[in-house]
């Protein structure tokens, strides 16, 4: 927002080079068009043809905290350098600029601090969550997804069914349904439907009473009765059994439950969370699933994306669990390299977040000193492949070049293929894609240029 619409538009133009998307507003009533856009740097002048920038700084400062504002003036005056600093801008400038690199430099830094100040805050907020008993990290647009879902879901009665590999979090998502929602004094019962051997998966569910069967010397309630006015989480609930999906379907529809043996019925008030790395939908077909058992838990369905499509989340949990079992082992870790983090990224991690979660501790065992390096990761048993395609170098490849030219052209094929896929996942968006890499913009902008001079 700037009243000289010439410098508006060379600065514009700088921006723009510099990978951000610049609106231009010359005056007070245009700004205020653009108040409800996601903002992540304003350039605001302190004098407008309409009215005062200090009044657009407080009026953002109270409704959008998190957009950062650089504050211009061609009047060298230290007072309202002091008020606009005081009422929350990142930073003053006074025009004429020392050059308009000099502006793209605070820039870079004014949303390099927004990138942080944003980070920290989904990081907060997850650990909240781990402090109340669940594990679920991610600011990826997938895991926002599953996020909203689980706060609208949290507070009916509806059965809930999730969907995803092994080591999605298909638990922590139910135990952050049950801690959200109404039941969360009440118990949290999980149970693996594929452990239980099938002559007593009744019995588990349902409890048996004396003498029901040979070796039932007492009464026994099941797992129906133990979460009682709370949640059972019923995983892998593909692997039930024909006779069990019969009792279990009873069970929903009526509220009731017979323990093996008896003649009496007993109410419970369960709410039921299922969960399936299978497809239901053919087993159903197939008729190994009962189609009225698959609608009943099937009321509302909540899909986990796999790691590999939550590339933002990699690092953000990646440093969760180094603070987790670092503070475990007793060792003072304090983060990634930059070098780790894209070791990390390029990984196809076909365990998970579970996969993820064991190369972590086990670099925490094996670290050289404080930060986690791509060494730490070296063991082929333990780390996936990486997804990056192998290339095959003609006429003999980096083997026909002595070391250091090898080396180097080693490094510019990473660099390379490391930014365009960072690119590709950002859309572009080269702001994010420093945030991704760990860098501030500009030195991501260097290697992004040396990138593409390097491009025949």
């Amino acid at each position: 927002m700037d009243d000289d619409g010439e410098l508006a538009r060379a600065l514009a133009r700088m921006l723009g080079d510099r990978g951000f998307s610049v609106s231009i507003a010359t005056s007070v009533a245009e700004a205020l068009g653009y108040m409800s856009a996601p903002l992540e740097v304003v350039l605001l002048d302190l004098v407008l043809p309409d009215g005062n920038g200090m009044e657009i700084l407080r009026s953002l400062k109270s409704t959008r905290a998190d957009t950062e504002v650089v504050m211009m003036t061609a009047y060298g005056d230290v007072d309202a350098a002091v008020e606009a600093v005081r009422a929350g801008a990142f930073h003053f400038l006074t025009k004429p600029f020392a050059s308009l690199e000099a502006v793209g430099l605070i820039v870079d830094k004014a949303a390099e601090r927004r990138a942080l100040i944003s980070q920290a805050r989904y990081l907060e907020e997850a650990l909240d969550g781990v402090e109340r008993g669940f594990d679920l990290i991610g600011s990826s647009p997938a895991m926002q997804r599953v996020f909203g879902y689980v706060r609208t879901v949290a507070h009916s009665t509806s059965t809930v069914l999730l969907e995803g590999g092994s080591g999605t979090g298909k638990e922590l998502v139910a135990r952050a349904i049950h801690h959200l929602g109404p039941r969360r004094k009440g118990p949290f019962v999980p149970v693996n439907c594929s452990a239980i051997p099938e002559h007593l998966i009744e019995s588990e569910m349902f409890g048996h009473v004396r003498g029901a069967f040979t070796g039932a010397a007492t009464s026994r309630r099941g797992l129906f009765e133990a979460a009682n006015g709370g949640t059972l989480f019923l995983d892998e609930v593909a692997d039930l059994p024909q006779l069990a999906q019969v009792k279990l379907l009873r069970a929903l529809q009526e509220g009731e439950i017979r323990p093996v043996g008896s003649d009496e019925t007993h109410r419970v008030d369960v709410r039921v969370v299922s969960a399936t790395n299978a497809d239901l939908r053919s087993a159903m077909e197939e008729g190994r699933f009962r189609e009225d058992l698959f609608y009943r838990l099937n009321v509302i369905t909540i899909s986990l994306p796999p790691l590999g499509e939550r590339e933002g989340d990699i690092e953000l949990l990646a440093q969760h669990f180094l603070r987790k079992y670092g503070s475990r082992a007793g060792r003072p870790l304090t983060g990634l390299s930059p070098e780790a983090v894209a070791l990390l990224r390029s990984r196809s991690w076909p365990g998970n977040v579970r996969e993820l979660e064991n190369a972590i501790e086990r670099a925490v065992v094996l670290a050289r000193d404080q930060v986690l390096r791509p060494e730490d990761f070296e063991d082929p048993a333990k780390v996936p492949p990486s997804r990056a395609k192998t290339s095959v170098e003609p006429e003999g490849g980096l083997a026909r070049l002595p070391f250091r030219d090898a080396k180097e052209m080693a490094i510019q094929r990473f660099e390379q293929s490391y930014v365009q896929a960072l690119l590709d996942a950002t859309e572009g968006n080269v702001s994010e894609a420093a945030r991704r890499a760990g860098l501030d913009r500009a030195n991501f902008k260097r290697i992004l240029k040396r990138c593409k001079s390097h491009v025949p």
